[in-house]
């Protein structure tokens, strides 16, 4: 029997590639994790030996042993890695709630999280959709989660702080930050432009803006025309979420929104409902990305009563970090206002 050599030889080798990618994969995340332990496990016993999370004792100590550390297995253990392991095991006191997907990298900048609750979103959020550290390190940097909650009372369930179990999210309040950060898009907000080149510049860089969105976000299409008996509309950007199972139109304002707008919106969505949802579908979810908008003026339209219309601000440039907790703090007391 004649052996084909090529096919023989494509078999072998993408058998062999395949299962040495997967070992080397299964050694990595092994190692990794057993780092992320190891870390954890001295954490532990600093703060154990400091007498408590709150002591201020032992940083003579934390130095000298992390010189001599430092001697035998390299920079890894210096003093500020030993300060970041006691911070790790601070902020993450019941090992089996740590993620063994995620890299000391990754907890190194988890740590800067103040909120338990926040912190612990973002290690979910980092694990499940495999962010990378600089990816992370984007999304922390720019209060990514935090304008999530601040808008729209994600509830986080209190008890499932204990051991082996995730924060629970509704995943409708889970959709649309305020504001959106477009500092990607490389306007200047100085400059003029129409809403058109912002709407192509979402489309060049459709990756990051999706991010931006929320999880669970694919494109449809832009400017999707919807026919009545009498005209054609035009919506800026269509995306199904295949977490909700719904479309999400998204209609681009230049300048401050406006009861016209709002009503555009919502007539956008009705229209999507009736004309293209399918039975499988949820409720077609609508977003207004205006420059600026006043907070009561939306507390006391439809978008306020409708949960499937949201108003989102949006910035061309990354706002410090004191200017987004600013935007936090405000979004946070207006809904304090409007269900009081």
């Amino acid at each position: 029997m004649e052996i084909d050599e090529t096919k023989s030889f494509e078999e072998l080798y993408s058998f062999s590639r395949e299962l040495i990618a997967k070992a080397r994969r299964t050694v990595y995340n092994a190692a990794n994790h057993a780092t992320v332990v190891t870390y954890w496990q001295i954490g532990q016993k600093i703060v154990e030996i400091q007498g408590g999370a709150k002591s201020k004792y032992g940083s003579g100590l934390l130095k000298s042993v992390a010189e001599k550390l430092t001697a035998e297995f390299g920079r890894g253990f210096d003093y500020s890695n030993l300060t970041s392991m006691r911070r790790f095991y601070v902020a993450f006191p019941i090992l089996d709630t740590v993620c063994q997907d995620l890299s000391w990298s990754h907890y190194r900048l988890l740590i800067k999280v103040k909120d338990d609750d926040t912190r612990m979103l973002y290690m979910q959020e980092a694990a499940k959709n495999s962010w990378s550290v600089r990816l992370l390190e984007e999304q922390v940097h720019k209060h990514s989660l935090e304008r999530f909650i601040a808008n729209h009372k994600i509830e986080l369930n209190k008890q499932n702080k204990e051991a082996k179990k995730e924060l629970e999210v509704r995943p409708s309040d889970y959709i649309i930050k305020d504001p959106l950060v477009l500092d990607f898009l490389g306007l200047d907000s100085a400059s003029n432009f129409t809403e058109n080149d912002i709407e192509q510049k979402i489309i060049d860089n459709l990756q990051k803006f999706m991010l931006e969105l929320g999880r669970g976000f694919s494109f449809v299409s832009r400017q999707f025309r919807i026919d009545t008996e009498y005209k054609h509309y035009f919506i800026d950007l269509v995306f199904y979420n295949y977490i909700l199972k719904c479309f999400v139109l998204a209609d681009i304002k230049i300048g401050k929104l406006t009861h016209q707008d709002i009503g555009q919106i919502d007539m956008y969505v009705r229209m999507f409902d009736d004309i293209k949802r399918q039975p499988d579908d949820n409720p077609t979810l609508g977003i207004i990305m205006s420059e600026e908008h006043d907070r009561a003026e939306v507390r006391y339209s439809i978008l306020h009563e409708n949960e499937h219309l949201f108003a989102s601000k949006y910035k061309l440039y990354l706002p410090t970090e004191q200017e987004l907790i600013d935007e936090i703090v405000n979004a946070r007391r207006s809904l304090e206002i409007g269900s009081s």
